[in-house]
Formats: C-alpha cells, sequence, structure tokens
C-alpha cells in the first residue's frame, strides 16, 4: 500500500472553490478500485493550504487512477484554482 501526500495552495481568493473541488475529487476517488482512505488537512498557518493524504493498493493502482477519465473530469478547472503548482510525494505505507 501507498500513501500519497499533495500540498495545494489556492489562490486567497479561491478558497472555497477548491475546497469543493478537492472534495469532489475524493468522492470519485473514493469509488476507484484500489482506493483505500482520503484525509483532508486544512493549515492553520496558511488558510490557503489544503493537504490530502490518501492511500492506494499500489503504485500501479495510483498510475491508473491519475490517467483515468473519473480524475480529469473530477479535477476540471484545477489549474485556475491554485496560486502555484501542487507538490505531491508517494510514500510506502507500514513496514
Amino acid at each position: 500500500m501507498i500513501g500519497v501526500l499533495t500540498h495545494h495552495w489556492a489562490k486567497s481568493d479561491r478558497v472555497e472553490e477548491a475546497r469543493k473541488l478537492l472534495e469532489r475529487n475524493g468522492l470519485a476517488q473514493s469509488k476507484a478500485p484500489g482506493f483505500g482512505s482520503r484525509q483532508t488537512l486544512y493549515s492553520l498557518s496558511d488558510p490557503a493550504k489544503i493537504t490530502t493524504l490518501v492511500t492506494w493498493g499500489s503504485n500501479a493502482i495510483y498510475d491508473a487512477w491519475r490517467a483515468s477519465p473519473a480524475r480529469a473530469t473530477a479535477m476540471a478547472g484545477a489549474d485556475a484554482l491554485w496560486a502555484r503548482p501542487p507538490e505531491s510525494e508517494r510514500f510506502q505505507v507500514g513496514g
């Protein structure tokens, strides 16, 4: 199992839209094969920073999600919401 930690920085005037878009993406992810769990974290020091931690069955499963039409639909318009590009890193979960 892998965990994918992604930091998103919304434009200051579009934070609510960014939150809704990420919620929509989370709902779509939850229906994808190999999805494990998702946590959304809202920074206490930067109201425009939204971080997600999503677990997937494997790298291949996550790659399939990233290439899927469902993800493209869920994330449509996302680029217009970010003050800077999201940063993502993959981690091995557990031992």
